[in-house]
């Protein structure tokens, strides 16, 4: 399997839809990328994700909107056809597994994602409550199951 890793901002907010009987959120990603060119001029370059993510916890939709960051995972797919110019063109494309929202206020300044939430298929997990093994100060090596 090939995996994409995308973080950047929402383009616009998302839509959720039923598609045969399955849930659909779709949404846009942006990344810019600031460098200089061969003549030491400043240029951007964004590049935009087309995201397809079926859940049935489409809860989290009301968070994706315009501006968010968010973090995706998933599997790349390319759409390639003829741009109305008639040139060459393509759309990259991304069936996510998983997002995370990278937090953020909404424009009036109110806390309005919950930051650091998981969202993986048909689960949810917070990246905040979750756990790793705590270490017992008074377990000794003999006690370790290995």
């Amino acid at each position: 399997m090939i995996k994409l890793q995308v973080i950047g901002n929402l383009g616009k907010d998302c839509t959720v839809k039923e598609v045969n009987g399955k849930n659909v959120i779709n949404f846009s990603v942006a990344h810019t990328e600031r460098y200089k060119d061969n003549q030491g001029n400043q240029k951007e370059r964004t590049t935009w994700v087309e995201c397809a993510y079926w859940t049935d916890k489409t809860a989290v939709g009301q968070y994706l909107t315009k501006g968010k960051t968010v973090y995706a995972e998933g599997a790349p797919d390319t759409d390639a056809y003829m741009n109305k110019d008639n040139q060459p063109t393509s759309t990259l494309r991304m069936r996510v597994q998983s997002v995370q929202l990278l937090g953020g206020n909404n424009p009036d300044g109110q806390q309005g994602s919950p930051a650091g939430n998981n969202y993986t298929g048909n689960t949810q997990t917070s990246a905040s409550t979750a756990t790793t093994p705590a270490s017992n100060a008074s377990s000794s090596a003999d006690d370790l199951p290995f």
